[in-house]
């Protein structure tokens, strides 16, 4: 137990802190030693850990990734933001076309990849149009973050609920639930931005600018578009995520008739290396009983399935994910979920309250980094700064968003959905 205590702990450490510099080691390059050490003091046999890795996240995440590779490939992303960002006629008006688009992306698509693609294009148009960078960067990163709140495929942890409530909640019955509290939160997101960056934000119309028009490749996005279509198609139908996901990345890349090792090239291959890593870590934990402990002790507040349980369940949550960022944290909590009075309402919470709490501090989620590090100088942001507008971005968020959510159980709709 202290050897799988220890390994956890460093392997965390590696994680939440992005690197240890001395020895060189980011966050995929922590989760495999840290899976492979695990093995190696015992915390695991190896044939557990092997069956640790969870194939429906992976495969899942692996079909996401490629379609939004081909989509990358296309220009699409590039186009999408290009139109926004330079139709904006005002300063305001541009950050919240900002966040609809990140926002909209992000609903269907993984939240990372959409960082990774619309930073540096909003950082060109910043700098040409002479705006202070900062707001739109916040925009960028939490839009990212509320619209992944909608769908199970919309950002890692949702995938990771989403493939241990299989049984609970469908994909159809999870968006239906989660896509008004997505709209509500995108619209506070905004509001909440623009109140806060009123002074920085200048009035009057933007300075022209005239960033290089993306070259889409038209067929190529429309078969990538009608591919993702399939994909909402098939899991609202009830296949599998993981089955929906690699049924449309693989008619993709029948009918896309480009070389598919470009796409393939694109794909983020340490993201999966990262959450196998992960599995096996969070495995010789709960090996260990000590996952088991800790649920034990917060089980008699939780387990009370009231309005005070729920809230001491979401704090704890967004605590959680803010500690050892999101994703890690849900690996772990996700086993609590089945010991919980409704499991099914468990795995809304965690998926919706994981999600937004990533929008609290810098390392709340991989979304704020990518935005932060792609925008190189501009995007240097001290902790307690940031922590400054995303408090209230978060609280507002949490209470808007579980608002909603009781507001649809307490009127039918949660039944309704034959949950």
């Amino acid at each position: 137990m202290l050897g799988a205590l220890v390994v956890f702990t460093i392997t965390y450490l590696v994680i939440a802190s992005r690197q240890f510099r001395w020895v060189g080691l980011d966050r995929p390059a922590g989760a495999l030693v840290g899976a492979v050490a695990m093995v190696v003091v015992g915390g695991l046999p190896m044939e557990a850990a092997l069956q640790a890795i969870d194939l429906h996240v992976i495969i899942l995440l692996f079909g996401v990734l490629v379609i939004a590779a081909y989509l990358h490939e296309a220009q699409f992303f590039r186009r999408a933001a290009y139109v926004v960002l330079t139709r904006a006629g005002t300063a305001r008006t541009l950050l919240v076309g900002i966040i609809g688009v990140a926002g909209a992306l992000s609903a269907l698509l993984l939240n990372d990849t959409v960082c990774v693609v619309m930073t540096p294009l909003v950082v060109a148009v910043v700098v040409e149009a002479r705006l202070p960078a900062m707001p739109y960067l916040i925009a960028l990163a939490s839009a990212a973050n509320v619209g992944g709140v909608v769908s199970f495929s919309g950002n890692p942890q949702n995938m990771i609920v989403g493939a241990a409530a299989r049984e609970s909640i469908g994909f159809a019955q999870y968006f239906a639930l989660a896509l008004p509290v997505g709209v509500v939160c995108l619209a506070a997101n905004a509001a909440v931005l623009l109140w806060m960056f009123r002074h920085e934000l200048p009035a009057g119309a933007l300075a022209d600018r005239s960033p290089p028009k993306p070259a889409m490749d038209k067929p190529l996005a429309a078969k990538g578009l009608a591919c993702l279509g399939l994909f909402a198609v098939l899991a609202f139908a009830g296949v599998s995520l993981a089955g929906a996901a690699m049924c449309s990345a693989a008619v993709l890349m029948v009918i896309a008739r480009t070389a598919p090792r470009n796409a393939l090239g694109i794909v983020d291959w340490q993201l999966l290396a990262f959450f196998a890593g992960l599995f096996v870590v969070v495995a010789g934990l709960a090996h260990a009983g000590v996952v088991t402990r800790i649920f034990e002790q917060l089980a008699p507040v939780v387990a009370r399935g009231d309005v005070t349980g729920d809230i001491a369940f979401v704090a704890l949550v967004v605590v959680g994910s803010n500690l050892v960022s999101n994703v890690p944290f849900v690996v772990v909590a996700v086993s609590w979920v089945p010991h919980m009075p409704e499991p099914t309402w468990g795995y809304i919470m965690l998926a919706v309250a994981s999600t937004l709490a990533g929008n609290l501090t810098l390392f709340g989620s991989v979304a704020n980094i990518i935005v932060m590090e792609a925008a190189g100088p501009r995007g240097e942001i001290g902790f307690l700064r940031f922590l400054r507008y995303g408090l209230p971005i978060t609280l507002v968020n949490l209470g808007l968003a579980f608002g909603v959510l009781w507001l649809l159980r307490a009127v039918g709709a949660y039944a309704a959905l034959g949950l």
